[in-house]
C-alpha cells in the first residue's frame, strides 16, 4: 500500500460516517414495535445508501447485510462514496437487531465498520461464526479450542474476580441450549441476548463493563464488524467459520476461506487503520436510541477508532421537521 497518507482513511472520515448510520437509525424508528422487519431494514438501507453517497471516499462493501433471509441490503462488492479521497473496505449492518426493532426491544444499533482497502476478511460465502470475543485481560489467556469451563476460569483469574462473578453474553438461541448450560455449570453467569451480537462483543472488549466474554454463534458480517471495534479496545476476537451445509462449505472453500480454523484478530482486519461507527435505534446499554422531543430528533453515537484506541459518543439533533 502506497504510504500516501491521503489514501488511508482518517479521523474526519469517521465523522462522515457517523451521518450515515445516524440517519439510517432515524429512518428505521417509524417502524419500531410495528412487528415488520424488512420495512424498518429497507427504510434502514436506502437512508444509509444515500448517505455514504455524499461522503469523499471510495467504499468497497466486504460485507453487506441482508442475504441471510432476502432482507433489503447493500449488497458485497458495492461501491459506495463519491469516488474521491482514501480506498476502504467496509463492513455495514443499517440495523444490527431488526428483529429487536420489530418487536420494540432494546439494544438495535446501526453501524459501518471501514479499514484500509484491501484488510477486511470477506467471509460473506458462510453466513455463520463462532466467536469469542474480551478484553485486553483474555490476551494469551482465553483460547475459542478449550472448552468454555476452562476459559471462565482463566479469565477469572486474569481480572481477579470470582468465577461466580464473570457474566457471559450469548446469543439466546436452541443452538446455545448446551452453551449455556456449560456456562452456568462452570459457575459464571449468562447474559442472553435476543439479538445483536455486535453489541454483545463490544460490551465484552470494553472496560469496566458488566460483561466479560461473548460467545456463540452468531454473524460472520457481525463478526467483522465487531473485530474493527475490538481493535481500537485491545481486546480479542477468534472466529470460527460453520457452514449450515455441504453446499455452503463448497462455496466458502472457492473462496479461499478456511474450515476447522481458528481466525484471529488480525486475520479477520489485517489493519489497524479500521473504524467502528454505531447509532443506536432503541435504547440499550451500548448506546441510547433515537428520541424525538417536540421538533428535535436526538441521537447518540459511537465511534472507536483502531489506530489510537479512542472511543467517542456523539450526540446529534436533528430538526424534525427536515426528516419528515
Amino acid at each position: 500500500m502506497s504510504n500516501d497518507a491521503t489514501l488511508h482513511p482518517d479521523r474526519n472520515l469517521a465523522m462522515e460516517l457517523v451521518r450515515a448510520t445516524e440517519a439510517a437509525a432515524i429512518r428505521a424508528v417509524p417502524f419500531i414495535g410495528k412487528g415488520d422487519k424488512n420495512s424498518a431494514d429497507g427504510a434502514a438501507v436506502d437512508a444509509m445508501r444515500a448517505f455514504l453517497g455524499t461522503v469523499n471516499f471510495e467504499g468497497l462493501i466486504v460485507i453487506g447485510e441482508g442475504e441471510k433471509d432476502n432482507a433489503p441490503m447493500l449488497f458485497n462488492g458495492e461501491l459506495v462514496g463519491n469516488g474521491n479521497g482514501p480506498k476502504c473496505d467496509i463492513a455495514v449492518d443499517p440495523i444490527d437487531g431488526t428483529s429487536l426493532t420489530a418487536a420494540g426491544r432494546q439494544n438495535a444499533v446501526s453501524v459501518i465498520a471501514a479499514s484500509d482497502r484491501g484488510s477486511m476478511l470477506d467471509a460473506s460465502a458462510v453466513f455463520y461464526m463462532d466467536k469469542l470475543v474480551v478484553g485486553p485481560e483474555g490476551r494469551d489467556v482465553v483460547d475459542i479450542r478449550k472448552p468454555i469451563a476452562e476459559n471462565i476460569r482463566a479469565l477469572a483469574k486474569a481480572k481477579g474476580k470470582g468465577v461466580d462473578e464473570i457474566v457471559v453474553a450469548v446469543l439466546d438461541r436452541p443452538r446455545h441450549e448446551g452453551l449455556i448450560a456449560e456456562i452456568r455449570a462452570a459457575g459464571a453467569g449468562t447474559r442472553l441476548l435476543l439479538d445483536g451480537d455486535v453489541a454483545g462483543g463490544i460490551h465484552a472488549a470494553r472496560y469496566g463493563s458488566r460483561i466479560d466474554m461473548c460467545v456463540g454463534i452468531g454473524g460472520s458480517p457481525e463478526g467483522i464488524v465487531t473485530t474493527c471495534a475490538v481493535k481500537g479496545l485491545g481486546g480479542i476476537v477468534q472466529g470460527i467459520l460453520k457452514p449450515r451445509d455441504e453446499q455452503e462449505r463448497e462455496r466458502g472453500l472457492a473462496a479461499g476461506l478456511k474450515f476447522d480454523y481458528v481466525y484471529e484478530v488480525n486475520e479477520m482486519v489485517s489493519s489497524d487503520n479500521t473504524f467502528f461507527v454505531a447509532t443506536g435505534v432503541t435504547d440499550g446499554g451500548l448506546l441510547e436510541g433515537v428520541r424525538r422531543k417536540g421538533p428535535v430528533i436526538f441521537t447518540h453515537s459511537m465511534v472507536i477508532r483502531g489506530k489510537t484506541g479512542t472511543i467517542r459518543h456523539v450526540n446529534a439533533e436533528y430538526q424534525a421537521d427536515r426528516w419528515l
